[in-house]
């Protein structure tokens, strides 16, 4: 795997594990809140959520449960455990000080700059 494709595993975890910290939601509304909150500069599609959120079930970060919706349909919504919680402010630090890194080399100083550069 290349390093961007391990870049953006990384931050779709951590963008996840954010929203998913702060209560329990379904696939459909993660990939809505990221795209809102990032003013849409981050889209994921639903289905290339799935493979990142099965994931993180496997590795206990995460928990799914299933809700009936109407009559007949289920909704699987998706809460963060405690394991979850820990490689969540560990991959935040982690992010965090990397693009700190890769700021300096680019000679970027404040994100302000980077927004008046659009």
């Amino acid at each position: 795997m290349g390093i961007a494709e391990n870049l953006k595993r990384g931050t779709v975890e951590l963008l996840l594990l954010t929203l998913l910290k702060e209560k329990d939601m379904y696939g459909y509304q993660l990939s809505q809140e990221l795209e809102q909150r990032s003013d849409s500069l981050f889209t994921i599609q639903e289905g290339s959520m799935y493979p990142t959120l099965y994931r993180m079930l496997e590795k206990g970060l995460i928990s799914d449960r299933q809700e009936l919706v109407g009559k007949r349909r289920m909704r699987v919504y998706y809460h963060i455990e405690l394991e979850g919680v820990k490689y969540l402010e560990e991959v935040k630090q982690e992010y965090i000080s990397l693009n700190r890194g890769v700021f300096k080399v680019l000679g970027i100083i404040s994100l302000e700059e980077i927004s008046n550069e659009d």
